[in-house]
This record gives C-alpha cells, structure tokens and sequence, in this order.
C-alpha cells in the first residue's frame, strides 16, 4: 500500500494480498483521521459480504472466491469508541458479468485498488441504534 495526501484527500493504493478494511483502518490510525468519505474500485480474489436482516438483528453474509472486479466500493470513516469505525459497501462483477453486493466484511485484493479518502472537517462518532441493532451515526 502506498498513499498520498493533496490537501483534503487521499489517493491510495492498495495491492495485492492486502485486506481492505485492515489497510484503511491502519491509514486511519496513522493518520488520525476521523471522519471521511470512500469511494474505490480495483479487483478482488476473495471477499466477504453482507445483507443485514433488521427483523433478526444479524447479517446474513456470503463469501466468493473468485476473480471480481471491485465495480464500487463506497463508504464511510467514522468513529466509536476512539477508534475508526469503517461502513463499507461494494458492488463486484465476477467473470460471467453477474454483479453482487452488499456490505463488506472482508475484501482482498488480487491485483490493485484504487482508493479516494476524502476528509471531511469534524467529528461524528457511532451509536447502537436499539430498535435496528446497527451502529448509527451519533450527531450528539
């Protein structure tokens, strides 16, 4: 992984091997960055995604080890309990052209990613939200 900064955002890349989430919680650390807006695309050989199924309270995930292309892969950074809290989605194409998609547990690059990070100036943190079980954003 390497990055750079221009002004409020960051250009980054990931590379092969590398999990996406684990990189940009890492980036975020170092950084100390803690509210921004994600937006990426790239490739893929493995990864984990959800649907949330509010009236059970769980995410239902499904798993594809595969070549994809990472179509979109959007998302937030914020925070809970100091540390930087990651909400991803992604779209991703497998090799007969049939997308899936949902929200990323686990994404792992096969070839590059390339990722934009755009800070946003302050601070919001994350609440668990009792009647949908999911960490909201927090405005208080």
């Amino acid at each position: 992984m390497e990055y750079l900064r221009f002004n409020d955002t960051y250009v980054i890349r990931m590379d092969r091997g590398e999990e996406v989430l684990t990189t940009l919680t890492g980036i975020c650390e170092q950084e100390g960055i803690r509210l921004a807006a994600v937006s990426a695309i790239g490739a893929a050989d493995r990864a984990v995604v959800g649907l949330y199924d509010v009236g059970e309270q769980v995410y239902h995930k499904k798993e594809f080890r595969e070549p994809m292309e990472i179509a979109s892969l959007l998302g937030t950074v914020s925070e809970k309990n100091g540390k930087p809290y990651l909400h991803l989605h992604a779209t991703l194409c497998d090799a007969s052209m049939q997308t899936h998609g949902g929200h990323v547990n686990e994404l792992w690059i096969s070839v590059t990613c390339e990722m934009i990070l755009r800070l946003l100036p302050g601070e919001v943190g994350r609440r668990l939200d009792e009647v949908t079980g999911l960490n909201v954003f927090d405005f208080d």
